[in-house]
């Protein structure tokens, strides 16, 4: 499953006292229902979870490059389909459980057998995993795959201890850096330093990742000392007061996260080709920045960031042209439309769904808006029901563009020629993949399977002093090993 949000519904009260030398608390939003990534969708549990708690053979690295994390090494078979992983001795579980090459085995064996969200097909792609020795693991593809090793850097590659799976929705077991001390659902995780890290103890004992309800809330706490840290901004128009306070800075980078107008193309009218592309003419997407989120963010056209090695600048294939837009309703009989655009409860979603009604009015379509709890009501009556007919959500997992080879994603695309490149992208050589998903990029967008809003910046604040934030969200982690103090 690739949709996520980044920002937040619920909050509890907990208060936590100023932070100390060895703890941190930070601001988050979109508390996560459960800790189980394996059978929940969203992405905030691996946000809180991944490279933090769990961790996997590999990572990415803040530019978006796999680099080793479990496994020291790796090597290639010229047929492309043979991966040998040499990996880190001495590693355990916070259960005592010893990581050894059985583990990766039942790690990858267990996204085929037990794992219930979307993104465990990146596994159909493995053949069998072996257990050449205790330090040697083998993963053996069905045929070559330029995204199989990318993916392993995502939730889909941690690594679980064989004893520790038994309760993961509120007992992770993983080895990474922390563990779990306390979840308050709704409201707070509280990670601890984990004594038997096999790296570096990292330099806060204690972090709080904290939720809050809404942008001011969350604000607020880190101008009266309640967090150390926003982990995303969702007011962007009031960078400004921080910017201006010599207690904090502010990091400005990219993300993978694309904010997308979803269509249901499984359902009419929109499985009309003319009343998607009417819809796209008819939203001006500089003025819904601007209005939306403060004109922080990227215009891209495709489901491609600039991080990706296939990135194009498509903003301008649709250029905001009312008159054509009235023109295709009209040529496909749909003059009156009225289309129900259910959205989740968050700020970027429910800002841009103003800006998309008033402008929709003006072609002649009428948008009701209907905001839905996230992540809850919005994961099961919208991604998993299919009960809409337009929605906004930011999908924040890396290379997501292969949601439009999957007919059964929530948004029903359903055009063989695009899944058929997304394969030949994924078997054929570096130079192949790279011209392959271009083409896909491009049909989509011609398609206007989805309208891209933005790309979403990467804002943090955070008090002086606290190093090692991540310039860039390129992945599904927000890691707080770097984490340290000047």
């Amino acid at each position: 499953m690739l949709v996520a949000a980044l920002a937040g519904c619920s909050a509890g009260s907990t208060a936590y006292s100023s932070p100390s030398a060895d703890a941190i608390t930070i601001g988050f939003t979109a508390p996560p229902a459960n800790l189980d990534f394996t059978r929940t969708d969203g992405a905030a549990i691996p946000q809180a979870l991944l490279d933090n708690v769990y961790q996997g053979l590999v990572r990415l690295d803040a530019n978006g490059a796999v680099v080793p994390q479990l496994a020291t090494s790796w090597t290639v078979s010229p047929d492309r389909r043979t991966y040998d992983f040499q990996l880190r001795p001495n590693v355990t579980f916070t259960d005592g459980e010893p990581f050894t090459a059985d583990t990766v085995k039942f790690s990858i064996d267990r996204v085929h057998t037990d794992w219930t969200i979307s993104l465990k097909s990146a596994m159909d792609v493995v053949d069998h995993v072996e257990a050449v020795n205790p330090t040697h693991a083998r993963v053996v593809l069905k045929q070559p795959s330029n995204g199989w090793l990318f993916t392993m850097a995502s939730r889909v590659g941690a690594m679980f201890a064989p004893n520790g799976v038994k309760n993961l929705p509120t007992t992770p077991i993983g080895t990474g850096p922390y563990e779990l001390d306390r979840f308050n659902r709704g409201d707070s995780i509280v990670l601890k330093a984990n004594p038997g890290y096999w790296g570096p103890r990292p330099a806060y004992g204690r972090v709080v990742l904290k939720y809050f309800q809404d942008p001011t809330a969350l604000n607020n706490a880190l101008l009266s000392n309640g967090i150390d840290v926003i982990s995303s901004v969702q007011a962007p128009d009031s960078l400004a007061q921080f910017a201006s306070d010599e207690r904090f800075t502010t990091i400005q980078g990219t993300t993978t996260a694309e904010v997308v107008l979803s269509f249901n193309n499984a359902k009419a009218p929109l499985d009309d080709r003319r009343v998607r592309q009417a819809l796209t003419y008819g939203i001006d997407r500089k003025a819904l920045l601007d209005t939306a989120w403060a004109g922080k963010g990227l215009l891209i056209g495709s489901m491609v960031p600039p991080s990706d090695p296939w990135y194009e600048d498509l903003s301008a294939v649709y250029p905001y042209d009312p008159a054509k837009a009235k023109q295709l309703l009209a040529d496909a009989g749909q003059q009156h439309l009225t289309l129900r655009l259910r959205i989740p409860n968050l700020p970027y979603a429910v800002d841009s769904a103003q800006v998309i009604r008033s402008q929709l009015a003006e072609i002649g379509v009428t948008a009701t808006i209907e905001e839905l709890a996230f992540p809850a009501v919005w994961l099961k009556q919208v991604f998993a029901g299919h009960d809409f007919d337009m929605s906004i959500v930011a999908h924040v997992e890396a290379r997501d563009i292969a949601t439009f080879g999957n007919p059964k994603y929530y948004w029903g695309y359903d055009n063989p020629a695009v899944t058929q490149l997304l394969a030949d992208a994924d078997a054929g050589t570096p130079e192949q993949q790279i011209a392959d998903m271009k083409k896909v990029a491009r049909t989509i967008n011609a398609d206007a399977a989805a309208d891209w809003l933005f790309l979403l910046p990467n804002l943090i604040v955070a008090k002086k002093g606290i190093t090692g934030l991540p310039p860039n969200q390129v992945g599904e982690a927000f890691d707080l090993s770097a984490l340290g103090r000047s």
